[in-house]
């Protein structure tokens, strides 16, 4: 080699070194075209954004508008305070109590009863309906033929698209009778009724992030369990599953939020008794179907009013504390898995 001529690091490929004219002109047309287009998109995408993230700011502030009175107002306070929801009260007894009687004599605003059902059913659904989703995402991710696979996936995914006032029917005519002859349970219509049909809502959740988190991970991971001797399933559960563990749990965590939210089905299938009872077999009551049961016959502005927006805004709490949880669970995860 010359002095002259240029070492193999300094050479320039034939590509970059070609006009940059000459370039543009042997792209695609779709490429050469000026993105005529694309502010709009930006733009459309931006507003898109803006709209949603004002929306759920608009909801925050209604909520805490409508809950205010029970802080500034003398006629709601007179009536009911943020104390007498939360723990117990004579109500003019000789014994206290929590009690859910807005419309009695004496109203009475404990929210104990409404916590306790919302919890107890939230709870038998995750318990019935997480695993059975996690179960069924490991068995068509990584088990399940491909012909098999293109059938389950999209048959479990379909039973989101169910409305609940049907699940809540089939719980009320068919689950109820079922589970009361088997158990022998107090009330027809209790929490395993209502948490039971309630997990059917959930399982397609857990199913989806979980059977997505499966599905990313490398395939070398498995290749080189399966190259040390490892059997399959022994791949699958000591591999497979601990590196999709943040989606996993992840799904777990939505799908309890997802359950706490539900309406239709447990004001069809829980009993709606405001019971203090941590008995699964009782009826008992939920948040969501308090609110969607009295709403619609309260005075604007009464006391009464105020307790259910109040009872609206714990909810809400709730399931931003469960979005959050869900992240950093996500987060935690990945920040050990980084670690390792």
């Amino acid at each position: 080699m010359s002095a002259t001529s240029p070492s193999r690091s300094e050479q320039v490929p034939l590509a970059e070194s070609a006009p940059r004219e000459a370039r543009e002109s042997a792209a695609p047309a779709w490429r050469r075209s000026p993105p005529r287009w694309h502010g709009v998109a930006e733009a459309l995408i931006k507003t898109t954004a803006l709209v949603a993230i004002v929306a759920i700011v608009l909801i925050f502030v209604f909520i805490a508008a409508e809950t205010l009175p029970l802080f500034t107002s003398h006629e709601v306070r007179a009536e009911v305070t943020p104390s007498t929801m939360a723990w117990k009260q004579t109500w003019g007894e000789a014994a206290a109590r929590w009690s859910w009687q807005p419309a009695s004599e004496i109203p009475k605003y404990s929210i104990a009863p409404l916590i306790i059902g919302s919890l107890k059913i939230t709870v038998v659904a995750v318990l019935v309906g997480a695993p059975l989703g996690i179960l069924a995402a490991i068995f068509t991710s990584q088990v399940a033929p491909r012909w098999l696979r293109e059938i389950l996936k999209p048959t479990i995914e379909l039973l989101a698209g169910i409305p609940s006032v049907v699940i809540g029917v089939f719980a009320l005519l068919v689950m109820a009778t079922w589970t009361h002859r088997l158990f022998g349970l107090e009330h027809r219509l209790n929490a395993v009724v209502a948490g039971c049909a309630l997990s059917l809502t959930i399982i397609p959740l857990v199913f989806t992030l979980a059977e997505d988190a499966l599905s990313s991970v490398p395939k070398s991971f498995a290749d080189a369990s399966l190259a040390l001797g490892a059997s399959k399933m022994h791949t699958v559960l000591h591999v497979m599953v601990p590196a999709a563990l943040p989606g996993i749990a992840a799904g777990v965590v939505l799908g309890f939020g997802r359950a706490l939210g539900e309406t239709m089905i447990v004001v069809m299938a829980s009993g709606n008794a405001a019971l203090v009872s941590w008995s699964l077999g009782v009826s008992t009551r939920t948040i969501t179907a308090t609110i969607a049961q009295e709403m619609a016959e309260v005075v604007h502005g009464s006391p009464h009013y105020v307790v259910l927006f109040a009872l609206g805004a714990v909810l809400l709490l709730f399931a931003f504390a469960t979005n959050v949880l869900a992240m950093r669970i996500v987060e935690s995860f990945r920040r050990k898995r980084g670690g390792s």
